[in-house]
């Protein structure tokens, strides 16, 4: 089985030491926790418990200005907004990580406030709120940028706040080009700008799929850029009045490809958090109705779920163990 699902020569995967037990699984899935990682979890229950120095010694194990999924699991994080700002102000030694986290979570505090409803259907308080809690990320992220000038983190974040703020494509593609210099191949900052060449934010239609496969034709065999082929197909998807839209044999075989040239290479290596590369492949291969690459990602995946990409869709959940029993 192994040598059908990567190759004759391919070393077996070793066993993650720092790998979270599966939980009891519900219809044959589970939602993925602290990235799967016991490291991980520990960095996230110092935060709930708003204990910066904790926090701090959790960060130990990973790079924080270039682990994008660690730096999510604090962003993400209800309540950490109400006491990350003390760490700012009395943080000397650590300024720039305690400036990164708010940022970032002033980003998704910021979207929390706008909801994800219709421009049109936004209060103009709700506007209000959103706008004040990303004019303090912008400010904290581009210090934090300026205090550890190799970091990406900032940059990639940056490129969020600005697109809410509408700041326009002069500022947007400067941040781009400060994000890519510090890491070409950074896979969330493709992903962000795949997003941002939407029409809906003012691209025109193709232009993200065009960057993609840009991107992803540079980058070494296994690597997981390959997924922001699979993201662009699936923003072409929300983009469309069609839900059929991806199912082509091009697009099929285009997405089976990219995953075989990077998730499922056996150059590829997986990092804390590498099930939602493998999400991303499944939603985008479900939706073209591929049948040759779609049932080794889940096969990989043993029932792991991650919100997103599935959060596009109204009933991700339900949709995803859909897909995975249709796989």
């Amino acid at each position: 089985m192994f040598d059908k699902l990567f190759g004759r020569g391919a070393e077996r995967p070793v066993a993650d030491p720092h790998a979270l037990p599966v939980p009891r699984r519900k219809n044959g899935m589970y939602t993925l926790r602290a990235l799967g990682d016991t490291r991980v979890l520990a960095l996230v229950e110092a935060a709930d418990s708003g204990d910066w120095d904790a926090v701090k010694a959790a960060l130990a194990p990973f790079d924080l200005g270039r682990d994008h999924a660690v730096l999510a699991e604090l962003a993400e994080l209800d309540g950490v907004q109400d006491w990350i700002g003390r760490a700012v102000e009395n943080e000397k030694e650590h300024r720039a990580t305690a400036l990164l986290i708010s940022g970032s979570r002033h980003i998704s505090w910021g979207w929390e406030a706008r909801t994800s409803d219709r421009a049109v259907n936004v209060t103009q308080e709700q506007w209000r709120v959103f706008r004040e809690r990303l004019h303090i990320a912008e400010e904290q992220l581009l210090e934090a940028a300026e205090l550890r000038p190799e970091w990406v983190t900032p940059w990639r974040r940056l490129l969020t706040s600005g697109r809410g703020m509408s700041l326009g494509p002069a500022v947007n593609e400067t941040r781009l080009d400060a994000a890519l210099r510090r890491e070409p191949l950074d896979l969330e900052t493709h992903i962000e700008w795949v997003s941002q060449l939407q029409p809906r934010w003012g691209g025109e239609p193709g232009q993200a799929l065009a960057f993609a496969r840009k991107a992803f034709a540079g980058a070494p065999e296994g690597h997981r850029l390959g997924s922001v082929i699979a993201m662009a197909h699936i923003e072409d998807w929300v983009e469309s009045e069609s839900d059929d839209c991806l199912v082509t044999p091009e697009i099929q075989d285009e997405l089976l490809e990219a995953a075989e040239r990077s998730i499922l290479h056996p150059a590829h290596v997986r990092r804390p958090g590498w099930q939602e590369d493998f999400n991303t492949f499944a939603m985008a291969l479900s939706l073209a109705s591929e049948s040759i690459a779609l049932p080794r990602v889940f096969q990989e995946l043993q029932g792991a779920y991650t919100s997103w990409p599935w959060k596009y869709m109204t009933q991700p959940e339900k949709m995803y163990a859909r897909a995975r029993r249709n796989a």
